[in-house]
C-alpha cells in the first residue's frame, strides 16, 4: 500500500475549541483625542466620548465630549497662568509664538493628513497649514509692537503726564469656527495670547482633530501651561457655561447664530464681560489678521504722573 498523506486543515482552533478564520479585513483602532487643561492632557471627567464622521460616513476618531466640570477646571487653570504669562516681557511672547509656529511647519504631514480626514483636499489642506504657520509668525512679530501703536500721551491741562496704554483683560472663553479645523481655531489663539491673556477654548464640535494635535504644539512650545485649554464637544451645551462664569473677563463667539448672539450678550452683563463676535470674517483673507483682534481682549489704563513747574508761567516739563 501507498503511504497516506496527510493534509494540513485549515481550520483554526481557538483556546476554547471554537473555530476560529483568518479575518480579511483588520480592525482599525481609532485614536482618542484627549482635551487640554493646564499643560496636561486628561479625559473629560464625565467620561462620556463621540465619534465624528466625515462626508462618506467614516468615523475619525474617539472625541472626549467636554462638560461643564472640565470648563470649571481649565478657567481654573487660565487663571493661575495669567499672572505669570500677563508679566512676561512681549519679545518672550513673540519667541514662544515663534516657536509654535517652527513646531507646526515641523508636523505640517500630519496635519495635512488630518485635514484631508476631515473632507478637505489636498490642495485646501496645504494652504490651510501654511497660513496657520504664517499667522502665528504675524502674532509674534506685533507682541512687543502693538503696545507703541495704541498707547497715548494725552494733553492735560495740569502739570502731569497723562498715559493710556493697553493691558491684558485677562481669561477669554472662545468658541472657535465650527467649520473650520485649524485656521480659525490658529487666528482666534494668537491675538488673546499675544496681548498676555490666557484662554479657554472650545474647538468644531463635526472637525476636532487638528485642534487636539494643535494642543500637542503647544505642549512642546515652552508655552506655559494654563496659557491656552482647548475642549472638545458641543457648542449647545457648553456656549451658556463659557459665558455664565463668574471668572471669565471676555468672549469670543465665531458663529452668525443669532440667538446664541443674544444669550451671550444678556449672560454677558452679569459681570460686564467683553464680547466680540467673529462671524463675518473670513480667515483665508488678509481680514483675518489684524492688530485690532489683539485689542479685542485689552483694556486701556490710564496713569497720571505729576511733573514739577519750572517756567514762571507754570508750564511744565
Amino acid at each position: 500500500m501507498g503511504k497516506a498523506i496527510i493534509k494540513k486543515s485549515s481550520l483554526r482552533i481557538s483556546e476554547n475549541g471554537l473555530e476560529k478564520r483568518a479575518s480579511s479585513k483588520r480592525l482599525e483602532v481609532l485614536k482618542t483625542y484627549k482635551i487640554y487643561i493646564g499643560g496636561q492632557f486628561p479625559r473629560t471627567e464625565s467620561g462620556r466620548y463621540y465619534q465624528p464622521e466625515n462626508a462618506a460616513g467614516k468615523k475619525l476618531a474617539n472625541v472626549c465630549l467636554s462638560s461643564r466640570k472640565d470648563f470649571r477646571d481649565a478657567v481654573v487653570a487660565a487663571r493661575g497662568a495669567f499672572g505669570g504669562w500677563s508679566g512676561r516681557a512681549a519679545f518672550n511672547r513673540s519667541q514662544i509664538l515663534y516657536r509654535m509656529a517652527e513646531m507646526l511647519e515641523g508636523r505640517k504631514a500630519q496635519f495635512i493628513e488630518e485635514l484631508v480626514q476631515q473632507d478637505a483636499t489636498k490642495a485646501k489642506a496645504e494652504k490651510e497649514v501654511n497660513l496657520a504657520i504664517d499667522r502665528l509668525i504675524y502674532y509674534a512679530g506685533w507682541c512687543d509692537k502693538f503696545q507703541q501703536l495704541f498707547s497715548a500721551v494725552n494733553p492735560v491741562a495740569s502739570s502731569h503726564f497723562n498715559f493710556s496704554v493697553p493691558e491684558p483683560t485677562g481669561v477669554v472663553a472662545v468658541i472657535a469656527p465650527q467649520g473650520d479645523s485649524l485656521l480659525g481655531l490658529v487666528s482666534v489663539i494668537a491675538p488673546v495670547i499675544a496681548g498676555g491673556n490666557t484662554c479657554v477654548v472650545l474647538a468644531s464640535e463635526t472637525k476636532p482633530l487638528c485642534a487636539v494635535t494643535f494642543a500637542e504644539v503647544l505642549n512642546s512650545s515652552d508655552l506655559p501651561g494654563g496659557v491656552v485649554n482647548i475642549l472638545t464637544g458641543k457648542p449647545a451645551e457648553l456656549t451658556s457655561w463659557f459665558v455664565d462664569h463668574m471668572d471669565v473677563n471676555a468672549t469670543l463667539y465665531c458663529e452668525n447664530d443669532s440667538d446664541t448672539q443674544k444669550m451671550i450678550r444678556e449672560k454677558s452683563a452679569s459681570n460686564l464681560k467683553r464680547v466680540s463676535f467673529y462671524d463675518k470674517i473670513n480667515w483665508y483673507s488678509e481680514e483675518g489678521e489684524s492688530p485690532y483682534f489683539i485689542m479685542d481682549t485689552q483694556e486701556i489704563k490710564t496713569t497720571w504722573h505729576p511733573v514739577e513747574n519750572i517756567a514762571g508761567a507754570g508750564g511744565g516739563y
